[in-house]
């Protein structure tokens, strides 16, 4: 017997019209549905007309134990999908550690793709879209989302967050902190629905605006990525200069310091250097 495939299916963000053919015929040849709720999973395939699947629960506490039960049927032959609430499997949502096992049982893994929240939010907000990093949710608190937000205040490409309604206000908050409230943001929320809204400003009006509207539905936050740091100044470098050769430089060496420091021309810091008159 041949073993089956493992699929990974976008499922719609908010408007089952999205759905694609092959997500349907994914899910109707295979013998095994992969999903986080069983319910809202079952609503989703009632509305297909799709019935007669096992399901297997795979959610941020059983994804682990889920592994070997899933490779197991698809070593019996049994094609199997895997799908979450809203988008596409893996992204901020189960699948990385279902998909790693599925390869390092040398199973076949494909995809049938479809809607992702980053992608649509992205390419809609107006910001920079050739480099943007995607971080997901941020560390919900302690040193760990400290450190994610100093990472994020000084990445240079547009970054791309999610955020649940009960902590929107709060995230956006402690990103103006860290960003500084100039820092243009663009907030996307109910993608694909009825009341689908982009909101966009600086991070100072956005939590302002987070404080006062009451948070409904999941959200990307976009922001544009770090200004480069202003070029130094000769004033700026002469100084560093100055600190090198009191440690004990040559000037020369002090130079070459300096500028791998900063990132400017060895030749423009030796010829500050030897304008400097030191102290006896």
């Amino acid at each position: 017997m041949s073993p089956g495939t493992f699929t990974l299916v976008a499922t719609p963000i908010g408007n089952l019209a999205d759905i694609t053919a092959r997500a349907v015929e994914a899910i109707s040849n295979s013998a095994v549905v992969c999903c986080e709720d069983t319910r809202r999973s079952g609503l989703l395939l009632q509305h297909l007309g799709i019935s007669g699947k096992k399901y297997v629960v795979v959610n941020d506490h059983t994804e682990h134990d889920a592994c070997e039960e899933i490779v197991t049927m698809l070593h019996g032959g049994a094609n199997v999908v895997l799908i979450t609430d809203a988008g596409t499997p893996g992204i901020s949502d189960p699948g990385e550690r279902v998909v790693r096992a599925v390869i390092d049982a040398g199973l076949k893994v494909t995809c049938a793709p479809g809607p992702a929240a980053l992608v649509m939010a992205l390419v809609m907000s107006g910001l920079p879209t050739q480099r943007f990093v995607f971080e997901g949710f941020v560390p919900r608190s302690g040193g760990e989302r400290a450190q994610r937000l100093d990472d994020i205040a000084t990445e240079s490409r547009t970054v791309v967050l999610y955020e649940a309604p009960h902590r929107i206000a709060k995230t956006l908050a402690d990103l103006e902190v860290a960003c500084g409230p100039m820092r243009k943001v663009v907030i996307a929320r109910e993608l694909t629905k009825l009341h689908e809204e982009m909101w966009r400003g600086t991070l100072h009006d956005a939590s302002l605006h987070a404080q006062a509207t009451e948070p409904r539905g999941e959200y990307v936050i976009m922001l544009a990525g770090a200004l480069p740091p202003a070029p130094p100044t000769d004033e700026e470098l002469s100084d560093s200069v100055r600190d090198e050769i009191e440690k004990g430089a040559s000037k020369k060496d002090a130079a070459a310091r300096v500028a791998a420091k900063f990132g400017v021309a060895k030749r423009r810091v030796y010829e500050i250097a030897l304008q400097i008159k030191l102290n006896k």
